[in-house]
């Protein structure tokens, strides 16, 4: 049998080719791995990837006011919350605080009107007056309240140990920038008569003060419009 060497390799791969029976074309040759068919493998495509770009953060992360704070409608004083802590005050003897406590529970003002209080809008002279009318800072509208025998006498012992005059704040600051003591101040005093009694100042607040006496009156009388005008 005549038996033809084919030479050289595949024209387009390189694989050696093995000889055939038969002269023929370079397509009746077979590989010499024994593959019955050749395949082009197609090219890999090349992957664009996204560059990583590192962003630096330099917002300053601030955390809620209200985290871990016990929000909403705080809760009144009770009448045996009130006396702990109007005996407390008049047994150490703390007048300027006897006077704020008094004040606050007989006024029903909020903490911005009731530390900005001067000594003539409740006083006539050197007599504490048993009604008195205040401009509320938050509405621009007029209010009137009772002072009660017991806040008389309170108000009228810190006027004359604090020797205040008609025109001055009824309760001065310590501080000499500030003409009366704030809010804050406030809600911290509060928060220490809390304290002392045995109760979690987190759920009282200087809005508790001014919701006591309306609190009581409705609990006595069941009247919403009493509670408004007393």
């Amino acid at each position: 049998m005549n038996t033809r060497l084919w030479p050289g390799c595949h024209p387009r791969c390189g694989v050696p080719l093995q000889p055939c029976g038969s002269a023929g074309s370079p397509r009746s040759m077979r590989r010499i791995d024994g593959l019955r068919k050749w395949r082009r493998k197609p090219r890999r495509l090349l992957q664009w990837k996204e560059p990583i770009v590192e962003t630096i953060n330099t917002t300053k992360h601030r955390e809620p006011w209200n985290k871990g704070k016990l929000v909403g409608q705080k809760a009144p004083l009770r009448p045996k919350d009130i006396w702990a802590i109007r005996v407390r005050l008049q047994l150490q003897q703390r007048v300027r605080e006897l006077a704020l406590f008094n004040l606050g529970l007989d006024s029903k003002l909020r903490g911005c009107d009731l530390v900005a209080l001067r000594v003539r809008d409740i006083s006539h002279g050197e007599r504490v007056a048993s009604r008195a009318i205040v401009m509320q800072r938050k509405t621009q509208r007029p209010v009137q309240f009772e002072i009660t025998q017991a806040t008389r006498d309170s108000v009228e012992a810190w006027i004359r140990a604090a020797n205040l005059r008609p025109e001055d704040f009824l309760f001065p600051s310590r501080i000499h920038h500030s003409p009366h003591i704030g809010t804050r101040q406030y809600a911290r005093v509060l928060h220490g008569w809390i304290q002392e009694i045995g109760l979690d100042p987190i759920g009282f607040g200087t809005h508790s003060i001014r919701r006591t006496k309306a609190s009581l009156i409705y609990r006595r009388t069941k009247n919403l419009r009493q509670c408004s005008c007393c």
